[in-house]
């Protein structure tokens, strides 16, 4: 089982009419490895909303006619999708548009509210009508709501921060501003860069600023809320009370692209010092390290250089597979792992192996990934893996969402490496965490169980599904 992440936002404001639609599509598909299912930008003309949202990959969902069709603005917000709360379905797409008495909304979000179901239903029973099963639209509710008293669309969005639990970050686009608001704890990353001709680009990650020639400005920090408009960008933080910062470790272990850099500290070069550490704590005798690609590899590349054990290139991933690839059958995890990695048999074949990875969630993968390299003749392969354990459900835009489909709530290390035919098998210890990032400001609830907020009652990805069906089924009564 592979780990996902919620949602990748972005957003562009320029100070004359552009093609902000294809600004925006370049940025999604920097962003593309943040969620796959899918997509949207909507494009600001004057004040008038034009959008194009639909379920797939960016290059599935736009195409030249799709994007030429988009007017000329100078503002627009754009999202890519992983649903942790919320079907796959259209109308479950991003960016979520609102026409209110105060004007129109455009709202993009990553990130996942713990409050949700409480602020749902008492937005519904205040007579809401919701239209989709994400948390977004509760977002978007709330700050729609606020703006009917509020002076601006920044207060209004001020004013629904303190009503907002959770992980946030936020691309929001008036008639006239764009708008960027990252939660106080700073559970997601979100980034400024300033646009070649002027103006500015709003990012979950760094990589999609250089990815349309953005120089980046910084990090927006946990809580702070920026405005853009006329040329210029204000930032406002006196509202939300100060929280300890508690950014998401796993994005530097996983969920980012290497190429990025997440509140000062470089991606890459986290996953290298993880290998390193491995290496220092768990060594193994081997001929070769090797990493799963994608984001074992950099450990791998530490790993290797700590130990002096050299680093090859053994696993080679099909990076052609899109959301329209069909499996053979959908529970046939062997096929799809045959289908998406190949092993190199002229590197393998007789090697005693250290296979790096960055995660183990119930262990089918990871069985599968150690078949084939069984199979391709491996000697011996000691595992080691650039994360602790996963022993507790993520509440804040990962979807791992029961400590029952954990395969390390149930089975010792040792148990698991018999399990998925290991030699050895070891984790990052917990407490080497801050080295990674040199901090010790960071969210590792998954790994520790200390989360920052409340927990919520119910963490089903399909609650609001489950909610309507049982509405129906009591209409029905």
């Amino acid at each position: 089982m592979s780990i996902h992440e919620e949602c990748g936002v972005f957003g562009v404001i320029t100070q004359s009419q552009e093609d902000v639609a294809s600004l925006t599509y370049y940025g999604l598909y920097a962003l593309q490895h943040r969620g796959q299912e899918s997509c949207g930008i909507v494009v600001n003309d004057d004040g008038v909303f034009d959008s194009h949202k639909d379920l797939g990959l960016v290059s599935e969902v736009f195409d030249k006619d799709t994007l030429s069709r988009f007017p000329r603005g100078k503002i627009a917000v754009g999202h890519v999708r992983y649903g942790t709360t919320g079907g796959n379905t259209r109308s479950n797409c991003q960016p979520i548009e609102v026409n209110h008495q105060k004007g129109k909304m455009a709202l993009a979000h990553n990130g996942n509210l713990s409050n949700a179901a409480a602020l749902r239903d008492e937005l519904e029973l205040s007579g809401a009508i919701f239209h989709t099963t994400s948390d977004t639209e509760t977002i978007a509710y709330i700050v729609t709501k606020e703006r009917l008293s509020a002076p601006s669309i920044e207060q209004a969005v001020s004013r629904a921060m303190n009503r907002l639990e959770g992980a946030y970050s936020l691309v929001i686009m008036s008639a006239t501003k764009l708008i960027a608001a990252r939660d106080p704890y700073g559970f997601r990353p979100l980034c400024v860069g300033i646009l070649p001709h002027g103006g500015y680009a709003v990012a979950s990650e760094s990589c999609a600023l250089s990815g349309i020639g953005a120089k980046f400005l910084r990090d927006v920090k946990p809580g702070e809320i920026l405005v853009f408009s006329d040329g210029e960008m204000r930032s406002m933080t006196e509202h939300c009370a100060e929280k300890q910062r508690r950014s998401c470790i796993f994005e530097h272990i996983y969920f980012a692209r290497p190429d990025s850099v997440i509140d000062g500290v470089c991606v890459q070069s986290a996953r290298i010092r993880s290998g390193e550490i491995l290496a220092r704590e768990f060594p193994a005798d081997a001929d070769i390290v090797i990493g799963v690609p994608d984001s074992g590899l950099d450990a791998a590349i530490g790993f290797a250089a700590q130990s002096g054990i050299p680093y090859q290139i053994g696993l080679i991933k099909n990076k052609y597979i899109g959301r329209t690839f069909i499996s053979p059958g959908q529970d046939n995890r062997v096929d799809q792992v045959r289908i998406k990695l190949s092993p190199i048999r002229q590197v393998i074949e007789g090697k005693s192996l250290v296979l790096i990875d960055d995660s183990i969630v119930r262990g089918t993968t990871s069985r599968q990934i150690v078949k084939l390299l069984r199979e391709a003749g491996a000697k011996a392969i000691h595992m080691r893996i650039s994360s602790p354990p996963f022993l507790h459900p993520c509440y804040y835009g990962t979807d791992i969402d029961s400590e029952e489909h954990l395969i390390a709530n149930h089975h010792s290390t040792e148990e698991i490496a018999e399990m998925i035919g290991v030699d050895s098998l070891a984790y990052l210890p917990n407490e080497a965490l801050g080295e990674l990032i040199g901090s010790g400001e960071y969210c590792a609830a998954c790994f520790n169980g200390e989360y920052p907020t409340a927990i919520p009652t119910d963490i089903r990805k399909d609650k609001f599904e489950q909610k309507l069906s049982e509405k129906y089924k009591n209409m029905k009564k």
